[in-house]
């Protein structure tokens, strides 16, 4: 089993951290300016809050937008994601994971917290931010993946399946 360091922490945080800018940057800035849709996390983040909650207090829902980013997304993708491949398909390129890792995350925004939590048409009806919120998505996960790869933080839960066997 791989060591849990602080070295390892501060990568997932930092992977989470350049992620989010990249779908922040992505879905905010440069879709809107080629003429796509222009992606609303905070709104989204607002609304899940006062549905469970009654209120959406101010500042809340960027907290909320900033946490899922910087440490949930990230954490999903090093504690669950690139384990389960590694324990399934230990093969498969990371990157592979990566991109149904993004898809598994947009179809918890778009169906999960949107549609079930908030009360939205599943996938937000499929219009022009539901694909944007696609790419987002697999960008994030390409990001996030890409940084704990590089930099070694795969937690990796096999466990040495070599045994000795005493002769009979």
């Amino acid at each position: 089993m791989t060591p849990i360091t602080l070295r390892t922490v501060g990568t997932v945080l930092t992977a989470g951290a350049f992620a989010t800018i990249a779908f922040d940057v992505f879905g905010q800035a440069l879709s809107p300016l080629f003429g796509y849709a222009k992606l609303a996390p905070v709104g989204l983040a607002g609304a899940s809050i006062k549905a469970i909650f009654g209120a959406n207090p101010s500042g809340a829902a960027y907290l909320l937008h900033a946490l899922t980013g910087l440490v949930f997304y990230a954490v999903g993708w090093f504690a669950v994601a690139r384990p389960l491949q590694l324990a399934v398909a230990p093969r498969l390129h990371w990157s592979l994971t990566a991109v149904a890792y993004g898809v598994a995350l947009w179809v918890f925004a778009l169906y999960v917290m949107a549609h079930l939590v908030t009360g939205n048409k599943p996938f937000l009806g499929f219009t022009g931010i539901t694909w944007v919120a696609l790419w987002g998505h697999i960008v994030y996960a390409l990001i996030a993946a890409g940084i704990m790869e590089a930099k070694g933080a795969v937690l990796d839960l096999r466990r040495d399946t070599t045994v000795a066997v005493p002769a009979e």
